[in-house]
């Protein structure tokens, strides 16, 4: 089965640490939502597989579009594509939008999985992210959606800014297990270079993370949101049984997608796509019928790389029995590359799959660099 990503790029207000493509300007919000659904018509042939197991608004945030914005994507994606009756429909919410009526709403469109962009329960890190929301807000947000009828709850987390210590970080954590939801996903804090948080510390008025710090609180993360019954199934995701984000396991599981909107990437097996990182120009692209997006045609390198990138960073890990989809010299490549980090005990082989230890996540881009196959 497939999976349907809508990319909707506004957001009320600029995170300071956001690199996601996004716009403040809401004014042509209904441009956008035709323009996809022109795209949704367009490119109906990507995906061979017209069963979906996964639709999954994110952005940006996609609970700033009204009903009848959803109700006319979702529409026109049924008339396209056949809907599993067990499919995951998530939409990302901020907490100052969920309200009564959009949960309800949200419910009757078929919506039946949020994801809250809660980040943190200090009001003051809040406002240095420049989040629309306060603490209250969050909390209050995701027992109004259990109240409502969402069961199916993620919420987002951030660590390693500069108002977290260890002991604030396992009282975030009590918290977010308190709220008694079934997936919680948390990213380390990372700072880009075109993001407000990039600049204000490339002029010395925002520190760099501490690596040693965030590594501390990803050790304490896992031991702790696993004890509370989540299994640790990707670097930054947690999930109750039953509940693994479908969406994103899709993704780490090479399964293939289709991405709507600006900026949006797809991938079939044999090429990926991205769309044109402009709201004007995507709006105009698809009204006159030209070209929104570039594409390449992966190698079987590009194959590689992306199995390792993907499946490294889960418990389903390398698979040797995949690894013979490609050639030997590619499959020795592996083998050779992976052995000192055997040996150092950052991967761990258990039959035929390749996992990473807790200290190899520490360091999983680094590893999956390594193991990365570079044309001569």
């Amino acid at each position: 089965m497939s999976g349907i990503y809508f990319h909707i790029p506004f957001c009320k207000k600029a995170c300071t640490y956001c690199d996601f493509y996004f716009s403040t300007h809401l004014s042509n919000v209904p441009d956008i939502v035709n323009a996809m659904l022109i795209e949704l018509e367009k490119r109906e042939t990507y995906l061979t597989n017209k069963e979906l197991n996964s639709v999954y608004f994110g952005g940006g945030t996609p609970s700033l579009l009204s009903s009848s914005e959803l109700n006319k994507l979702l529409s026109k994606l049924a008339s396209k594509y056949i809907l599993n009756t067990s499919a995951e429909i998530t939409l990302e919410v901020n907490p100052d939008d969920v309200t009564k009526e959009n949960l309800k709403n949200w419910l009757q469109l078929g919506i039946n999985r949020l994801s809250i962009g809660v980040q943190t329960f200090d009001d003051n890190e809040l406002l240095w992210m420049n989040r629309s929301h306060n603490s209250e807000q969050a909390v209050t947000s995701v027992k109004l959606a259990q109240d409502v009828g969402f069961n199916n709850l993620s919420i987002d987390l951030i660590y390693g800014s500069k108002f977290q210590t260890l002991n604030t970080w396992e009282e975030t954590l009590k918290m977010a297990c308190n709220l008694d939801t079934k997936h919680i996903s948390s990213y380390n804090l990372t700072i880009e270079d075109n993001t407000v948080l990039g600049v204000l510390n490339k002029k010395g008025k925002e520190p760099s993370v501490n690596d040693e710090l965030s590594s501390n609180q990803f050790k304490i993360m896992s031991e702790y949101i696993t004890q509370q019954g989540f299994e640790h199934y990707e670097i930054s995701n947690f999930g109750k049984p039953n509940y693994l984000a479908v969406h994103n396991s899709n993704y780490w599981l090479q399964k293939h997608y289709l991405g709507i909107g600006p900026s949006a990437h797809s991938f079939n097996g044999e090429t990926r796509q991205w769309n044109v990182k402009n709201n004007n120009a995507y709006i105009k692209a698809l009204n006159e019928n030209t070209t929104f997006f570039e594409i390449e045609t992966l190698t079987e390198a590009n194959k590689y790389n992306e199995y390792i990138l993907t499946s490294l960073r889960t418990k389903w890990g390398c698979n040797e029995k995949f690894m013979k989809r490609f050639s030997n010299k590619i499959q020795d490549h592996f083998l050779q590359k992976t052995n000192s980090f055997l040996q150092s005990g950052e991967v761990i082989k258990i039959d035929e799959v390749y996992t990473l230890s807790i200290k190899g996540r520490l360091i999983a881009d680094k590893i999956a660099a390594e193991l990365f196959f570079i044309k001569d």
